[in-house]
């Protein structure tokens, strides 16, 4: 594989090691058609190469490691009523997702600053996910008429404390620091400041790692000891709220009836209200649909109810129209098609 500076995707060999670098900082590393290919092409050669015992992905520039996919480019499919195009788009990065979950060998991603949607999906399968004080996570798809996609739907419920699968999804709540770590989406917090410190250490220490994924992973997590913070501060109120209020529950009617018989935890309640009336009404009743479905189900049995989903909501007005309210118009006015929960009749986006 060449390797320009200008190529979306930068790989660099080294002694045990494939370093993958997003390389779109403009745009927050976000992940396009391209760069997906260019990702399975990095993969495929890591498989093959006997040599390489670890695959380190990192981003490009100082804002982020990848704020998701490409919106300019799947919104331009959908407008120019090329469907399959974005279709093809969630097929082949759910099989980049699904491969690096099942990956031979062990898989690190540094994850400072902002890394979401997509971003989470190449995180969600590695062995080590290092936050640093300024990293940032969530799902906020919801929000412009979308789902929290990337096999969310499934390894939240591996990864979260219960009811955060649904909060998270469903809310778009975002994590900073430390709390990535505490509620699974990263496996260790890192001051920002020692970060370039770890990677070379994860650079020499590749060589010496074992040939196979699990023991390699344990031994991973020796070298990052030394670096990592345990400055993770618990959050029971919030936990036992989130689990109360989300965990298990079947309907958008049901969580939000529970949030307006809220009494102790008022002010959290009116927000949380708020944040889900911004939303979608059809994308959070179609997330809440696959997180009950999905909930406990193998991989490849997530990302195909996804893919279908994908299909269903990209061709709802929602999405479209969210994407002009958040992103082109930015007048935060967007027209939902129904515009309130209330309304919502009976979906068939998930079978």
């Amino acid at each position: 594989m060449a390797d320009h500076t200008d190529s979306p995707v930068l790989v660099n060999r080294q002694p045990g090691l494939m370093a993958i670098v997003l390389n779109r900082p403009r745009v927050l590393n976000t992940l396009n058609l391209e760069m997906i290919r260019l990702l399975r092409q990095a993969f495929d050669e890591a498989r093959a190469a006997a040599g390489v015992r670890l695959v380190l992905i990192s981003g490009a520039g100082e804002r982020g490691f990848c704020a998701g996919g490409d919106l300019k480019e799947l919104t331009g499919a959908v407008k120019e009523n090329q469907v399959s195009l974005a279709d093809q788009f969630f097929q082949e990065e759910y099989a980049l997702d699904l491969l690096i979950h099942r990956f031979p060998k062990p898989v690190a991603v540094l994850a400072p600053g902002i890394t979401m949607g997509g971003g989470l999906g190449l995180a969600a399968g590695a062995d080590i996910v290092v936050a640093t004080e300024a990293t940032r996570m969530a799902m906020p798809e919801t929000r412009i008429g979308f789902f929290p996609d990337v096999g969310a739907t499934g390894w939240l419920f591996a990864k979260c404390p219960p009811g955060y699968p649904e909060y998270l999804a469903l809310t778009g709540y975002e994590l900073i620091g430390g709390e990535c770590v505490r509620l699974g989406l990263a496996t260790h917090l890192v001051p920002a400041a020692r970060r370039s410190e770890l990677q070379q250490a994860l650079e020499r220490c590749a060589l010496s790692l074992p040939a196979a994924r699990e023991a390699a992973a344990a031994a991973l997590q020796e070298v990052l000891r030394p670096f990592e913070s345990q400055d993770i501060p618990p959050n029971p109120e919030l936990d036992t709220w989130v689990a109360a209020r989300f965990a298990g529950k079947a309907s958008l009617k049901e969580i939000m009836a529970g949030l307006d018989q809220c009494s102790l935890e008022l002010p959290l309640c009116t927000e949380v209200r708020r944040r889900l009336g911004e939303r979608s009404p059809t994308a959070l009743a179609v997330t809440l649909q696959l997180l009950r479905a999905n909930e406990g189900r193998p991989l490849p049995e997530v990302f195909h109810r996804e893919a279908l989903a994908a299909h269903f909501l990209i061709t709802h007005p929602d999405y479209l129209e969210g994407i002009r309210a958040r992103l082109l118009d930015k007048d935060d006015q967007p027209r939902w098609q129904p515009g309130t929960i209330d309304e919502l009749g009976t979906l068939t986006a998930v079978p």
